[in-house]
C-alpha cells in the first residue's frame, strides 16, 4: 500500500525551511504551508531534509557469512543509518563472480525492503587476482552490476587492471580499486610508523597505497575509463588524486567515517576494534582527509561497514580480522569531524554522502534534489540532538565491532524513507 506523509517545517539541506509532501513514491509538493489531507503529519521542526543517503562500500555477508551479517539485517541498519541505497561488496562466500551470486544479493535486498541493494562484482575469478570475472554477465543480470571491485584485495596486475577497465567502457562500468601493493605489505599489521614501531607491529605504508593509486590514475587515463579509489587513507592520496583530477582524468574517491576521525594512536592498548585495513593514519593524515572530502577532491563518505563475529575480534591483533561497523554511526561521526568543525555544510553533506555516490554508483533515483516529482528517498536528521554513546548492543547488526563503541557522537536520525515508504521513524525502524 503506498503511503502518504506531510513532513512539515523541515530545513532542506540545512537550508530554507519548507513542508514537503510525499505521495505515491514521488515528491509530490514542496513548499511553504502546504495542505494534504489524509496524509500522516511529521512534525520537522529542527530536522535537516537530506536526499537518501547512498552507500558506495558495505560488506553484507550474505551469502556465505551469515554469522556476521545478513542482506536483511545489514540493510536494517543501513536504514537507522539514513542510507536508501547500498553497494553490497563481492567478498562474500561464494564470491560474487557470477550472475547467480549477484542476483541472489539482489533478491534479498529487495525481500528485506528496507534499501535498494547495489550488489558489486569482483573483478576477477574468486577476487584471486588471475583471471577476470565474466563482467559482461555480471553487468547483464537482473542485478545489473556497474561497479566491481576486489576490495579486500588489490588487482595487483597492472595488465589485468588494464583489461578490466577497458572492459567495462562498453556499458559504463566503474572498476573501485582496493589500493595496496601487496609486496609493500605483506605481513603489514598496522600504519607503518612511531605507534607500530612501539608496538612491535608489522608497518603498513603509506607508498602502499599512493603507488598503486598513481599507476591505476596513469591506467585510467590510458585507457579512457573510470576509476573509483576505495577507502583512501593517507595525505599523498589526496594529494595524487588531486593531481589525476586536476589533468580531466576520470578518478573518484571515496573516504571512510573512521579514516576522518580516527587515528593510530587508538591501537596502544592492542584493541582489536582498532584493526582495520587499509589501518588507521596519524592527525595529519586524517587533517588531509578532510581537507580532501571539504574541496570536493574526495567525492563520497563510504562506510568500509565490515561486521564480524565476536571470535574474529576478541582475539590477539596478529589473528584479528580486520573491519569495523559503521552504517548506524556514519551520518553522526561525518557531523562531529566535517560539520561541527565548519569544513562542510549540510548541502555538502548531502553531495558527499547522496548525491556524489549516486553518481559513481550508477544509482537511479536516489541522490536526486528534494523537489516535485523525484523519488521520495529521504532522511530526517536532528544535528541538535545531544551526544550519546554509542551503544553497539543496542544496534540493528548482527555484529558488534564499532570503533565508536563509548564514544559520545552528536545528532539522530530522526526518520528514513525509501520512495515515500518510511523504514525508520522515530528513530526505529517500522518493522
Amino acid at each position: 500500500m503506498s503511503e502518504e506523509w506531510l513532513i512539515k517545517g523541515a530545513s532542506i539541506t540545512g537550508g530554507r525551511v519548507t513542508d514537503i509532501h510525499a505521495k505515491d513514491g514521488v515528491f509530490a509538493a514542496v513548499g511553504e504551508n502546504l495542505a494534504a489531507p489524509g496524509a500522516q503529519v511529521i512534525d520537522a521542526a529542527g530536522l535537516i531534509a537530506l536526499p537518501g543517503l547512498v552507500d558506495l562500500h558495505a560488506h553484507l555477508r550474505e551469502p556465505g557469512r551469515e554469522d556476521a551479517e545478513t542482506v536483511a539485517t545489514g540493510t536494517r541498519a543501513a536504514a537507522l543509518g539514513g542510507y536508501t541505497a547500498v553497494h553490497a561488496m563481492a567478498n562474500t562466500e561464494p564470491v560474487a563472480d557470477t550472475a547467480g551470486v549477484v542476483e541472489q544479493v539482489w533478491r534479498l535486498g529487495k525481500q528485506a525492503g528496507y534499501v535498494d541493494v547495489r550488489p558489486v562484482g569482483a573483478v576477477t575469478v574468486g577476487l584471486a587476482g588471475k583471471q577476470l570475472a565474466e563482467l559482461g554477465a555480471l553487468a547483464d543480470s537482473a542485478a545489473a552490476v556497474r561497479v566491481f571491485s576486489d576490495d579486500g584485495f588489490c588487482v595487483a596486475d597492472p595488465l589485468l587492471m588494464r583489461r578490466a577497465l577497458e572492459y567495462v567502457k562498453a556499458f559504463d562500468g566503474v572498476i573501485a580499486q582496493h589500493a595496496q601493493e601487496p609486496r609493500l605489505t605483506e605481513g603489514a599489521q598496522l600504519n607503518e610508523g612511531e605507534v607500530a614501531s612501539r608496538l612491535g607491529l608489522s608497518g603498513w605504508p603509506a607508498a602502499a597505497e599512493e603507488a598503486i593509486i598513481a599507476r591505476d590514475s596513469l591506467l585510467a587515463a590510458h585507457v579512457g575509463a573510470v576509476l573509483h579509489v576505495c577507502h583512501v587513507s593517507t595525505a599523498g592520496s589526496v594529494e595524487i588524486i588531486r593531481w589525476a583530477k586536476s589533468k580531466g582524468w576520470r578518478v573518484t574517491a571515496e573516504v571512510t567515517p573512521h579514516h576522518l576521525l580516527l587515528t593510530d594512536d587508538l591501537a596502544i592498548e592492542y584493541d582489536t576494534a582498532f584493526k582495520v585495513n587499509p589501518p588507521l593514519r596519524t592527525q595529519a593524515d586524517v587533517d588531509a582527509l578532510r581537507a580532501g572530502l571539504a574541496d570536493g577532491t574526495i567525492d563520497a563518505v563510504a562506510t568500509d561497514h565490515a561486521p564480524h563475529p565476536v571470535e574474529a575480534k576478541e582475539t590477539e591483533w596478529h589473528e584479528a580480522a580486520n573491519g569495523m561497523t559503521g552504517l548506524e554511526t556514519a551520518l553522526r561521526v561525518v557531523q562531529l569531524a566535517m560539520v561541527d568543525t565548519g569544513l562542510l555544510d549540510w548541502a555538502g553533506v548531502a553531495d558527499r554522502m547522496s548525491v556524489r555516490p549516486a553518481e559513481i554508483g550508477r544509482v537511479a533515483g536516489h541522490g536526486q534534489p528534494i523537489e516535485p516529482g523525484a523519488p521520495a528517498n529521504l532522511t530526517l536528521y536532528d544535528p541538535a540532538a545531544p551526544p550519546v554513546a554509542v551503544d553497539p548492543r543496542t544496534h540493528a547488526s548482527k555484529s558488534r565491532n564499532s570503533p565508536f563503541a563509548g564514544m559520545a557522537l552528536p545528532g539522530r536520525v530522526h526518520a528514513t524513507f525509501l520512495r515515500g515508504t518510511a523504514t525508520v521513524l522515530d528513530g526505529k525502524v517500522t518493522r
